[in-house]
């Protein structure tokens, strides 16, 4: 488990850092805030901008990169820096969320409209002396005392493979197969403060590409990742594939300005290992753009706050549903997984067998009044661009 002492330390660090809020802000609604104040300020994001052929970099479609550790002195930095110490202490990024979320509220930005739209949501009900107000989005958190899975076993206690369309809110994964080589836990450092997300490696022609969450790459408006490392196949601390370094970052435009959980994903080519690719060491799952919304997931990842502890992979299994706030363009998945998880993949046509499946979604959010489903972006036109510029980079 986390160390209490380097949370509170990156609570007043993060704190400082990122400016105060009005009481009831939630991370989203505080990089929202961030980046309005950014956008005042007309600075460019770093490492520019790569826009569609045609298009002003402008434009929603349009894709913001960041160069990491490029050569081998950085490579070299970043895999000291993660020593098994480190690692222990790195805190799940989504508790970020939780820290900020006690700070204030804001006024919800205007979002823009998804990659596909979603259907239309009931209406809130109206609260005595005026409209409902939607519900808090908090990144990836949890409540204290998460409900037992629905197989009826302990929360993090292992379940039995089903094929068919399974219903599982929390289990560890002890089936194997390949995707307990492509998933993954990411360490990273955000204005100082060391955490941790997980991700998944993904087919591309680079053959070096990574998924995961948005803002486990670039703290939206804020400030891009730094120390980021890969560990495939990460089980209980052994690293059997070891680690690979970020190269180069990507994300959309309109989770750079806007931090826009409709957009909340972000690619990372890695740095080879040992000479070899990262698809040639741990393999990759493939990856797609455009499916039918509604169709049955799993999704993996590694939560990190109780019940969990962050060391084992966990999944989660069912249909998939639209965001019935109409907060955003993504898809919910019954799923008790904690903060840690975000970032990890959304499978679809997964296979127990051989744990194949397709990636079609990331772990992003959750909302305060439904703590018991994980939020994943739609793998639209934005997400398909982003892997066309990120697989060739």
């Amino acid at each position: 488990m986390t160390s209490s002492l380097p949370l509170l330390a990156g609570v007043a660090l993060v704190a400082g850092l990122m400016g105060a809020s009005t009481p009831g802000t939630t991370a989203t609604e505080h990089r929202q805030q961030v980046a309005r104040s950014l956008a005042r300020s007309a600075a460019p994001a770093e490492g520019g901008a790569v826009a569609a052929p045609g298009r002003a970099s402008s434009t929603r479609t349009d894709i913001v990169e960041h160069t990491a550790a490029r050569d081998v002195h950085d490579q070299r930095r970043v895999l000291s820096y993660w020593t098994p110490r480190r690692m222990a202490a790195a805190v799940p990024i989504d508790l970020l969320g939780t820290v900020t979320g006690t700070l204030g509220t804001a006024a919800r930005a205007v979002r823009r409209e998804p990659d596909v739209a979603a259907p239309a949501a009931p209406a809130a009900p109206a609260a005595p002396g005026g409209p409902a107000a939607p519900p808090k989005r908090v990144a990836g958190a949890a409540s204290p005392g998460v409900p037992a899975a629905v197989t009826g076993r302990p929360v993090g206690a292992s379940a039995p493979v089903r094929r068919g369309r399974a219903r599982v809110s929390g289990a560890r994964w002890n089936s194997g197969g390949w995707v307990a080589r492509t998933t993954g836990r990411v360490f990273l450092t955000l204005d100082g403060v060391d955490f941790v997300c997980s991700a998944s490696s993904v087919r591309s022609a680079n053959r070096d590409l990574v998924v995961t969450a948005g803002h486990c790459v670039k703290d939206g408006a804020g400030a891009w990742a730094d120390n980021w490392a890969f560990v495939p196949g990460y089980d209980r601390g052994r690293q059997p594939y070891g680690q690979f370094t970020a190269r180069r970052m990507f994300v959309a435009g309109p989770w750079a300005r806007d931090a826009d959980d409709s957009y909340d994903v972000g690619m990372v080519a890695v740095n080879r290992r040992g000479g070899r690719h990262l698809a040639e060491v741990a393999g990759a799952q493939d990856i797609a753009f455009g499916g039918a919304r509604g169709r049955q997931a799993h999704g993996f990842g590694f939560p990190a706050d109780a019940p969990y502890d962050g060391e084992s992979l966990v999944y989660c299994a069912g249909p998939v549903r639209a965001d019935p706030h109409g907060q955003t363009g993504d898809q919910g998945l019954r799923c008790d997984m904690t903060a840690g998880s975000s970032g990890g993949p959304w499978l679809s046509g997964f296979d127990p067998a051989t744990g194949r499946g397709t990636v079609t979604s990331v772990s992003s959010f959750k909302y305060s009044d439904d703590r018991g489903t994980m939020y994943g972006p739609y793998f639209g036109e934005t997400a398909r661009r982003l892997y066309a510029v990120s697989e060739r980079s």
